[in-house]
């Protein structure tokens, strides 16, 4: 199973509420940028926060690389969710291949209980971060973090 991990895109500072921040332009060129990288993977699923910023970020990916399916919104993705809650939801889906469009702390705190069976681990995951993670299921501590960039250490 692999499991790709994406933080939003920049999103404006200020809204009526959290929920509700945009993108900004420059994090729906963040999406498109990091999108590249999902170019060609069989993504089974995309999973996206409510949250409209995540949302963004999940169409912008989904245009880019042409994908054929609607984003299925997961409420357990918003950024203050219980990583091992995630971890207990993916235990229940039967999908090969996942993206999760999320937030921090939740992203960073998600791939270090997957790969260090903890959630203190320290994974950098600034606007539009990306990572993979291999796992034979989704348990803590088993996964291999294949891939973890950002849309500033990929080519222009």
């Amino acid at each position: 199973m692999k499991i790709w991990i994406l933080r939003h895109g920049q999103a404006e500072p200020m809204a009526a509420s959290d929920p509700l921040r945009a993108l900004t332009q420059h994090g729906r060129e963040e999406a498109v940028k990091v999108a590249q990288l999902l170019a060609g993977e069989p993504l089974d699923t995309i999973l996206a926060s409510p949250y409209l910023r995540a949302q963004q970020t999940a169409d912008q990916v989904c245009r880019a690389i042409s994908y054929p399916r609607a984003v299925s919104t997961a409420a357990w993705l918003t950024p203050d969710d219980d990583p091992r809650q995630a971890l207990d939801f993916l235990a229940e889906r039967t999908e090969r291949h996942l993206l999760l469009v999320s937030h921090q702390p939740l992203v960073s705190q998600f791939i270090s209980l997957l790969v260090d069976g903890h959630k203190g681990g320290h994974y950098p995951m600034p606007t539009a971060g990306l990572a993979c993670i291999e796992t034979d299921f989704p348990a803590a501590g088993i996964g291999q973090l294949l891939m973890l960039t950002s849309p500033g250490e990929l080519p222009a």
